[in-house]
């Protein structure tokens, strides 16, 4: 079974993973869920006592293509193959399926947060965007165009990268869907930059642009984990003035989890947040496949315990960037990104799951 003879749900860009459904053409599903209003129960992952975890099509936690779910789903998890846009070591294009393949391992049952998260929503791997690798104009147009027709049809996104460029479009489809949104960004670096080599696209200058277009609340801009030497100081004076927040991984360090995460809640609010997770956030030691490594990062301990923390805000995507296989080891890097992006799309899913029964209770 081909890409070819799926044809995309949600975009002409889209291009969903192929692969063989388990014997009989079944994909098991979850049925601790309750279904809402006379919804179908969501079409989880393919069952590990039937299938073995490393057989069949690598699919983001061996979760149904959105083409098994009749294009509806309520977080897509997707793929954007790009990394035109880094500045230092390239690979990340190949980052989204080295996350799904480490995905394998995933359960179903997120005990951290108490929930089943592909029982409480449908969750379905939307497959890649499609975008041209020679030319980052067309390829940001392109990531937009397709985010757009995923929100179009419902979904919140978890995106899988590909580089940072691909925030930028991602957040101009936010804009669109949801006005100017709160902005919580994991990473080493700040990625406010203004150009690199006059190029105004690129993995370190989305939030300028963002900043620039309007897409953000400068009112609850926050990063996380920043560290390493900079060009100057004009670039945290520059980052400041454009209301952005800084946690350092020292701050982590000193103030612990729980301080930092009250403090980012109280600053986000009940705005709409998108999340954007670069994985060098993380110390190389936990990631090592990346192409900015930083010494002195977040343990990946720290990362999953401050995105559990987020559970009374109101996310409304998210995306994880700039995972370079390449430079992996034994799956370092890809498994704390299929982790990190599990808890992000628990939330969503624990999200989606309450607004429906809230609203079932106001009828």
């Amino acid at each position: 079974m081909t890409s070819s003879e799926h044809p995309p749900a949600s975009s002409e860009h889209l291009q969903v993973n192929g692969g063989h459904l388990p014997s009989g053409g079944e994909n098991p599903t979850i049925t601790d869920g309750h279904p809402d209003g006379g919804r179908p129960a969501p079409r989880g992952p393919v069952d590990s006592s039937r299938v073995p975890r490393y057989a069949g099509p690598a699919t983001f936690a061996r979760l149904p293509r959105i083409d098994e779910t009749q294009g509806r789903a309520d977080v897509a998890v997707v793929g954007v193959p790009f990394d035109t846009g880094v500045s230092y070591r390239p690979g990340a294009r190949f980052g989204g399926n080295a996350i799904r393949e480490a995905s394998r391992l995933l359960r179903p049952y997120n005990p951290a947060q108490d929930a089943a998260p592909f029982a409480l929503a449908q969750v379905a791997d939307a497959g890649d965007i499609a975008v041209n690798p020679f030319d980052i104009n067309e390829a940001v147009e392109t990531v937009e165009e397709a985010a757009g027709s995923l929100l179009d049809s419902g979904a919140r996104l978890m995106t899988l990268g590909g580089d940072h460029t691909i925030a930028l479009p991602l957040l101009r489809a936010m804009a669109r869907e949801h006005g100017p949104v709160a902005l919580l960004h994991f990473d080493a670096h700040l990625d406010t930059w203004d150009t690199y080599f006059g190029a105004a696209y690129t993995h370190g200058t989305p939030f300028r642009r963002a900043f620039e277009e309007g897409l953000l609340d400068t009112s609850a801009l926050s990063h996380v984990g920043i560290r390493g030497p900079l060009y100057g100081k004009r670039d945290l004076d520059e980052d400041a003035r454009m209301g952005f927040g800084i946690v350092t991984s020292a701050d982590v360090m000193r103030r612990g989890v729980d301080e930092v995460t009250d403090q980012l809640r109280e600053r986000i609010g009940r705005r709409p947040l998108y999340v954007s997770v670069d994985i060098d956030v993380l110390d190389p030691a936990h990631a090592p496949g990346t192409g900015t490594p930083e010494a002195g990062g977040l343990t990946s301990r720290e990362l999953l315990e401050i995105l559990r923390g987020l559970s009374d805000c109101h996310l409304v995507s998210a995306d994880l960037v700039e995972v370079a296989p390449a430079y992996d080891h034994a799956e370092i890097t890809s498994v704390a990104a299929s982790h990190a992006a599990y808890e992000l799309t628990t939330l969503m899913a624990r999200q989606i799951a309450a607004s429906r029964e809230e609203r079932a209770g106001a009828v």
